[in-house]
Formats: C-alpha cells, structure tokens, sequence
C-alpha cells in the first residue's frame, strides 16, 4: 500500500511539473482522546509538554498543519509553491470537550483511503511528523457551526483519497482540496481560499491554506 501510494504520489508530481515546470453526522459514542476511527484504535504516546501547550490552544475550526516523514511527504510539500514546510493539513472540531482532526490522507497508515477522525494528539504526536502548526480564521461562530456540519456531512460519506490530485471532482478529496472546499462552502465564497494554477490547471498547495488575507498562524512547533 505504501509503495502504491508513493508510485501514484510521484506520478501526480510528475504531472504537476508538466503542467507547472500534493464520520456520521452524530456518532453513537465518541473514541478516548489519542485513539484514531481510522482503522484499529490504539493508544499513542503521552504528549510532551510543549505538544500539550499546542493541544490546549486548538479551537473547532481551526485548520492544523504537519511537516510530514517520508519520501512521500517531502513530494507533497513540493506542491507548494510560497513556503513548502507543511505537506499535510486537516480541520479541528472540539467535540465532547476533546479536539479532533478531520483529514484526508492514503498511504500504509490509512488503508482504506478514507477521510479520517483522528485526536489532535495522534494527528500532533512527533511519531508522524517533524513539526506542526495552527492556523486560525477570522470567520465568525455562525461560520464555525456551518463549517462543523459540512465538515460531518463530509465525514457520514467519508470520500476517498484522491490520488489524481483533481480539483474538479468532489468524490475523491486530497488533504488541502477537503479542507479548501469545507472552508469555501463554510463561507458561501468559491474566492475566501485562492487556489494555486500552473499552466492553466487549478490546485490547492497547503501553503494555500495559510498564506492568505483570512487567517494567521498562532502556534507552531518543530520537533
């Protein structure tokens, strides 16, 4: 599965460069904090204690961003085209007083390809990645409970990775395409997230997500 998600990650790459020269609406229960619905649940590693001041920041609605380990990461990190430290991204909702993270994302961790559930501490804990961030938007609590519904109605589908990396199609999301789309729907504005073009072909970089007018990151940390 890995290397299969690797051989379509360089194969989207490849074609990037041609072009240019990366849960039910109310669930029954909720997981423990630090287990994931994305596969097995099981337990992750207590959280350091500057994680911890990280964890204790996060807000529903904002967007978190991750410095990826792994070939495949650093591939993803090249889509963008300002700041390329960021490879993956997802949206926080607080929920039963616990932060979660919604994200799209393939590859050996997420077989099924499938959007994802997971606690803030699994998707921040330094097994995944070298650094994190939080990205908050200046949209207003109206903005955030319509955001908290797309984003569950995205969830009771659970779409697919998208592998082609195609912005036109909504049954396969990337990781910076379901965040760009939930945020934009949120907003009712197609324009409040720009999008990335090279030779004509639109895209969403994570660096999109966080490199605009609407936002501001409020906390960061490298592992």
């Amino acid at each position: 599965m890995y290397l299969r998600y690797c051989s379509y990650t360089f194969i989207s790459l490849i074609f990037f460069l041609c072009l240019a020269g990366c849960e039910p609406r109310k669930q029954k229960e909720d997981l423990p904090v630090g287990y994931s619905t994305g596969g097995a649940a099981k337990p992750i590693d207590k959280p350091t204690l500057v994680l911890g001041d990280g964890l204790s920041m996060l807000r529903s609605g904002d967007v978190v961003l991750r410095s990826g380990i792994g070939p495949d990461s650093y591939i993803l990190s090249r889509f963008n085209t300002r700041d390329k430290t960021y490879s993956h991204c997802g949206i926080v909702m607080i929920e039963s007083g616990h932060p979660f993270v919604y994200h799209s994302i393939g590859g050996e961790d997420n077989p099924d390809e499938r959007l994802r559930r997971d606690s803030a501490e699994l998707f921040f804990t330094p097994r995944y990645c070298r650094g994190v961030a939080i990205v908050r938007y200046d949209y207003d609590s109206m903005h955030i409970n319509r955001l908290r519904d797309i984003v569950h109605d995205y969830f009771a589908i659970r779409p697919r990775f998208d592998m082609k990396f195609d912005l036109e199609t909504d049954s396969t999301l990337y990781c910076a395409e379901f965040v760009y789309k939930a945020l934009n729907k949120a907003m009712n504005d197609t324009g409040y997230i720009q999008t990335s073009v090279g030779m004509g072909r639109r895209y969403v970089g994570v660096d999109d997500l966080f490199i605009n007018p609407h936002c501001r990151i409020v906390w960061k940390v490298t592992y």
